[in-house]
C-alpha cells in the first residue's frame, strides 16, 4: 500500500514538473492565458507555469512568414477578366494582438488582399495591368498595412507572382509581341547595314586622308633633303677653296722663309710654262713682266733672246 501511494505520487510530481515548465524555441512565443484572461507571454528558454490555473492560449512564430494568395480573377477597367497570384511576407510584432485581435489573421490577410486587388485591378486597362506589377503590389502592401497594424502583423512584401489574360487575349498578345520583334529585328538590320556603310565610307574618308598627308609629308621630307644636300654640297666647296688658298699662303710664306725672291718664282713658273709648252700645243704665251724679270737674269734672258 506504502509503495503504490508512493509510485502515485512520484507520478503526480512528474506530471507537475512537466505542466510547470515549458521550453520555448528562440523566435517563438507563447501567450499565456490565467483563468482564461491573458497573463503574459513565454519567450524563448526555460518557462515556469502553475498547471491548471496558467494556460498556453496558442504559440507564434515571430519569423517571416508567406501566405500564398489562391489564383484571383478580376476584371480590368476595359472588361477583360485577368488570373493574378500573389504571394504575401508578413511577420507578427504583437503576438497579443495578433491572438486577440483576429481569429485568424492569416485568413483575414488574404482576404484583404483579394479585395484590394480587385479595387486596384478595376481602376486599370489590361495593358496597364500586365506592365503594372509594381504599382498593384506596392497598393495592395499599402492597404494591408493600415488593416494588419491593429492585429500585431507587419506585411514585409507583397508579390504579384503572375498575370494571365484570357486565351485568345493571349494569343493575340502573342502574335503582336512576333510582329514587334520582327520589326525589331528589321530596324536592327537596316540600322547595322547603315552603320556599316557609314563605317566603311568614314574608313575610307580616313584611308584617303592619311595617303595624301603620306605624300606630302614625303615631298616635304625630299625637298629638305635636297636643300641640305645643296647647302653641304657648297658648304664643301667653300671648304675646298678655302684649303687650297690656306695651302697656296702656307707655300708662299714657306718660300720667303727659304728666301726665295720673286724672281725665283718667276723662273719656276717659266719652268712649269716650258712643260707646257712640251705637250701638244705648239705655242705659249708669257707674260710681259715675266720676261722682263727673267730677262734681268743673265743666261735666262739669253735663252729667252733666242727664243724670240
Amino acid at each position: 500500500m506504502g509503495m503504490t501511494i508512493t509510485i502515485v505520487v512520484v507520478v503526480l510530481a512528474v506530471v507537475f514538473i512537466s505542466l510547470s515548465i515549458k521550453i520555448i524555441p528562440q523566435q517563438r512565443v507563447g501567450v499565456v492565458e490565467r483563468l482564461g484572461k491573458f497573463s503574459r507571454l513565454l519567450t524563448p528558454g526555460i518557462n515556469i507555469l502553475i498547471p491548471i490555473i496558467d494556460h498556453v492560449r496558442t504559440y507564434h512564430d515571430l519569423r517571416i512568414q508567406q501566405a500564398n494568395v489562391p489564383p484571383q480573377t478580376v476584371i480590368t477597367k476595359d472588361n477583360v477578366q485577368v488570373k493574378i497570384d500573389t504571394i504575401i511576407f508578413y511577420q507578427v510584432t504583437g503576438p497579443e494582438q495578433a491572438t486577440y485581435g483576429i481569429s485568424d489573421y492569416v485568413y483575414g490577410v488574404r482576404n484583404i488582399s483579394t479585395a484590394t486587388m480587385r479595387q486596384i485591378i478595376g481602376k486599370m486597362e489590361l495593358d496597364e495591368t500586365l506592365s503594372g506589377r509594381e504599382k498593384i503590389s506596392s497598393d495592395i502592401r499599402i492597404a494591408l498595412d493600415e488593416a494588419t497594424e491593429k492585429w500585431g502583423v507587419r506585411i514585409e512584401r507583397v508579390e504579384v507572382i503572375d498575370i494571365q489574360p484570357p486565351a485568345d487575349i493571349q494569343d493575340a498578345m502573342d502574335k503582336q509581341m512576333k510582329a514587334e520583334r520582327s520589326k525589331r529585328a528589321l530596324v536592327l538590320d537596316a540600322e547595322a547595314a547603315k552603320q556599316d556603310m557609314i563605317l566603311r565610307a568614314e574608313g575610307d574618308k580616313q584611308s584617303k586622308i592619311l595617303k595624301a598627308e603620306g605624300e606630302k609629308e614625303a615631298r616635304i621630307r625630299q625637298a629638305e633633303g635636297q636643300r641640305q644636300a645643296k647647302e653641304l654640297e657648297a658648304l664643301g666647296e667653300a671648304k675646298a677653296i678655302e684649303s687650297i688658298a690656306q695651302a697656296e699662303k702656307n707655300r708662299i710664306e714657306r718660300l720667303r722663309e727659304a728666301g726665295l725672291d720673286e724672281q725665283v718664282l718667276t723662273y719656276r713658273s717659266l719652268e712649269a710654262l716650258t712643260d707646257i709648252a712640251n705637250g701638244p700645243a705648239n705655242k705659249v704665251f708669257i707674260p710681259t713682266r715675266a720676261v722682263d724679270t727673267l730677262g734681268s737674269i743673265g743666261a735666262i734672258g739669253d735663252m729667252l733672246k733666242e727664243k724670240k
